[in-house]
């Protein structure tokens, strides 16, 4: 488990089919990559209904971990890029991440010691083995 306190959450809400956009975006400003959770709109502007019948917009949540002090720079492009600054199409906002656990890549590549190093390293050696022969 890491207890460092320099990690963000970046979490933004989008329309259905714009999370790839806003992965492209925050690994444009140095994100590793996102994670896109479908869930739906229940906001004041998306209670609309056709032939009696509410529809419940679909939305994408896209979950960005990133380091702190890259997390400014992060959402500045994801807003830029998405159109965040104009009404109803999405929202963002960040968490200070307390600890993180498991293999994630932000996290192996700050600590040589992960697992995901080692194999990485134990798959370069035998490649140089085979090599040899």
């Amino acid at each position: 488990m890491n207890d460092e306190n320099n990690l963000a959450l970046i979490v933004t809400i989008v329309k259905k089919g714009w999370g790839d956009n806003v992965v492209k975006a925050s690994r444009k400003a140095g994100a590793k990559g996102g994670t896109i959770i479908f869930g739906r709109g229940t906001g004041v502007h998306e209670n609309k209904s056709l032939l009696g019948m509410l529809i419940e917009p679909e939305k994408e949540i896209v979950l960005t971990l990133a380091e702190s002090e890259n997390a400014e720079a992060i959402v500045d492009l994801i807003s830029e890029d998405v159109g965040l600054h104009k009404p109803g199409l999405g929202l963002g906002f960040v968490i200070p991440v307390k600890q993180v656990f498991g293999t994630a890549q932000i996290i192996c590549d700050k600590d040589n010691r992960c697992e995901l190093h080692m194999m990485e390293e134990e798959e370069g050696s035998e490649e140089t083995e085979k090599e040899k022969h």
